[in-house]
């Protein structure tokens, strides 16, 4: 699905820079537009002004975990409904409850497959009812 125009915004944060900078360039290739962040503190910045139409994030982080963070996107009035979906190695129930407590949409353990994770963000155009 490659398009001349991006239909969403996503903010990709994880402190592996690699996996961030890897997510991002198979959003833009998904004809996303993508920012990346790696931390929580810049990724609050960023959001604040790139206005992302989803977000996904790694839980691990140092400074400020992707639960946290995804608390304070949440508690801005443009992200009360913002689509947050972790991507984090942490597969257990705890850590599922860590985000289910957090607001999060979707929990997604990595490594994801890519057609899980497009098959997500379509998901996400189709119910912001950009298609």
């Amino acid at each position: 699905m490659i398009t001349s125009e991006p239909i969403l915004r996503v903010l990709c944060v994880d402190d592996n820079r690699d996996a961030a900078d890897t997510l991002g360039v198979l959003l833009e290739l998904y004809g996303y537009l993508s920012r990346v962040c790696y931390d929580g503190a810049s990724a609050l910045e960023a959001a604040e002004e790139f206005r992302p139409d989803a977000v996904i994030l790694d839980l691990s982080m140092p400074g400020m975990p992707g639960d946290e963070l995804g608390r304070r996107l949440r508690a801005t009035d443009w992200g009360r409904s913002l689509p947050l979906v972790a991507l984090t190695a942490l597969s257990g129930d705890e850590a599922r409850e860590r985000t289910a407590a957090a607001g999060f949409d979707l929990h997604l353990v990595k490594p994801v497959n890519p057609d899980r994770l497009a098959n997500v963000l379509a998901d996400i155009v189709i119910l912001r009812g950009d298609v």
